[in-house]
């Protein structure tokens, strides 16, 4: 059973940090690209940050300097997180972990939300 599950989000004020964790399992997950996407209110769903299979980064222009994306690859499971840091109001959505591969498709999380109040 594929699994993708988000922990880390909450409440923070301005200037705060957070770290999100998403748990990737039920798949060789080692072998797919991974995101964090986020989504807020009345907005579509935009990336913030990648990590590729060879730890190549890309991050939003949004995130660049506050956020770091890192991934943990055990035998059976994959760890996302995202460190977040200097937050505004602006960051504030539903986050979401993604997957990606060329061979197996794309899965999702169920999301995590984070709000930050000014």
């Amino acid at each position: 059973q594929v699994q993708l599950v988000e922990s880390g989000g909450g409440f923070v004020q301005a200037g705060g940090s957070l770290r999100l964790s998403c748990a990737a399992s039920g798949r060789n997950f080692g072998s797919f690209a991974m995101a964090w996407y986020r989504q807020a209110p009345g907005k579509t769903r935009e990336l913030v940050a990648y990590i590729g299979m060879d730890g190549h980064l890309t991050y939003a222009d949004s995130a660049k300097g506050r956020f770091t994306i890192s991934r943990a690859n055990a035998e059976n499971t994959v760890n996302l997180y995202l460190q977040m840091s200097s937050l505004s109001p602006e960051d504030t959505a539903v986050y979401y972990c993604n997957a990606f591969s060329p061979m197996s498709g794309r899965y999702w999380g169920q999301g995590t939300q984070v709000t930050v109040s000014s």
